[in-house]
């Protein structure tokens, strides 16, 4: 009988099913680059909250991009993201523009936030602990900071962080999420129409806040925090009427401008 060939594969028999194979898996996923993303949320953020962008602007998928040096794809999921956040209005076969709201919208929004914090200021009125008065003044020279060092988009952004830091202190999460909501939008409407001065305001005023909290008085305190509303909401509502021409996005977004 014939002797049966032996199966024993050579080496280079043996190495070719393997690079084969090798060959025919499937490519590992791109891992998304997330700081690319932060890094055009934090330009457009900043130029909003800095006043730059001016109300009713149209933010072009393909200006940005060229501008941030990034694709239309990254741009496209942070305008989206701007969107969900009140700080952009998306239009259907539009795009994103800059908030341009009527007087009226705003003034429902202050009317809404003094609502709200009327409650949030009854209810830590003579309970904040030495601690969290502790945590309200090292936010409050934060605050003094960024308006000193001329970080205009920081100071608003930080002024609007004072009144959510109060809201969590009463340990509601759902208000506390649906002041978020509200200071987004007073935020905005600060850095479109309110003065870059205007910003020395709000320490101040935000300390006075503090010392009512801890003081005799619920009557005064919420005198204080009201009293705080209203000269925001006059402010931004006097500001509201100046109407001024949309930037370059070029120019704006370039190496330095943002």
């Amino acid at each position: 009988m014939p002797t049966a060939r032996s199966r024993t594969p050579t080496a280079s028999s043996a190495s070719r099913p393997r690079a084969a194979r090798a060959r025919d898996l499937p490519a590992e996923a791109p891992v998304a680059d997330t700081s690319v993303d932060e890094r055009v949320y934090a330009a457009v953020s900043k130029a909003l909250l800095s006043g730059k962008l001016r109300p009713g602007t149209p933010l072009r998928e393909r200006a940005l991009a060229e501008a941030l040096g990034c694709t239309r794809g990254a741009i496209r999921k942070v305008l989206a993201r701007l969107g969900m956040e009140k700080k952009l209005v998306l239009e259907h076969n539009r795009g994103a523009f800059v908030p341009n709201p009527s007087i009226e919208d705003m003034r429902g929004i202050y009317r809404a936030r003094r609502i709200v914090e009327a409650g949030v200021v009854t209810t830590l009125f003579g309970q904040l602990s030495r601690e969290q008065s502790a945590a309200l003044r090292k936010h409050v020279q934060a605050e003094q900071r960024a308006f000193k060092e001329g970080r205009r988009e920081d100071a608003i952004r930080l002024a609007g962080e004072f009144h959510l830091l109060l809201a969590r202190m009463t340990g509601s999460e759902e208000l506390l999420s649906y002041l978020q909501r509200l200071v987004a939008n007073t935020e905005l409407y600060k850095a479109l129409y309110d003065s870059a001065e205007a910003a020395s305001c709000a320490p101040r005023e935000h300390e006075q806040i503090i010392e009512a909290l801890a003081g005799a008085s619920l009557a005064r305190a919420l005198a204080v925090a009201l009293a705080h509303l209203d000269e925001l909401e006059q402010r931004v509502i006097a500001g509201a009427g100046a109407a001024q021409l949309a930037p370059d996005l070029a120019s704006l977004f370039a190496t330095g401008g943002s």
